[in-house]
């Protein structure tokens, strides 16, 4: 049964995060970005399934080649992701298409992992899963977070603010693949 509550988990915080990151919204330095992946690799460290009793070395391999998968899909995702400042000096943020690529080719190469555990006979628990979102996510808050200090982000978001119009042309920091569009191009 917990391995199907954790699916569950893995299901609903992947469809919460990106449904919200294709909607431009306020980001805050001092958020606490970091919650929701220590959390993610808490659950999933309890459980004792992260790796195979009968198959520790492949299930140890599988398990790095994971994390290293997530840590990947979150550097892309978090250098995809676009970033701008609005005229009040809050910095927004939303997902670009290159960035629904990186989910697509991170999915699609944890299904690979997934089937090659699957030939060599490993037992592959979700929490391996759970720990590489959790691996995702953290490095893609770090990203956003730094790069919108770089662009002096203030430390509170003004969140009753509603989404600017046209950002401001003065401080672009378009995401990469973004076909070399400014910033203030955005519609929000």
């Amino acid at each position: 049964m917990p391995g199907l509550v954790n699916v569950l988990v893995i299901v609903a915080v992947v469809a919460l995060v990106i449904a919200r990151q294709f909607r431009a919204r306020p980001i805050g330095t001092d958020r606490r970005w970091w919650l929701l992946p220590v959390i993610l690799a808490v659950v999933s460290l309890r459980e004792p399934g992260v790796l195979d009793a009968h198959h520790r070395a492949e299930s140890a391999v599988l398990l790095v080649v994971e994390l290293f998968i997530g840590l990947v899909t979150g550097v892309g995702w978090g250098w995809t992701t676009r970033i701008w400042t609005a005229p009040d000096g809050v910095v927004w943020t939303r997902s670009s298409k290159a960035s629904g690529a990186v989910w697509i080719v991170g999915i699609a190469l944890r299904a690979g992992v997934f089937a090659l555990g699957s030939a060599l006979g490993v037992h592959q628990d979700s929490s391996a899963l759970m720990l590489g979102l959790a691996g995702t996510l953290l490095v893609r808050g770090a990203i956003l977070a730094w790069r919108a200090q770089s662009l002096g982000a203030p430390s509170h978001p003004a969140p009753s603010h509603p989404a600017p119009s046209r950002p401001a042309p003065s401080r672009p920091a378009p995401a990469y693949g973004d076909d070399e569009r400014s910033a203030w191009k955005e519609r929000v």
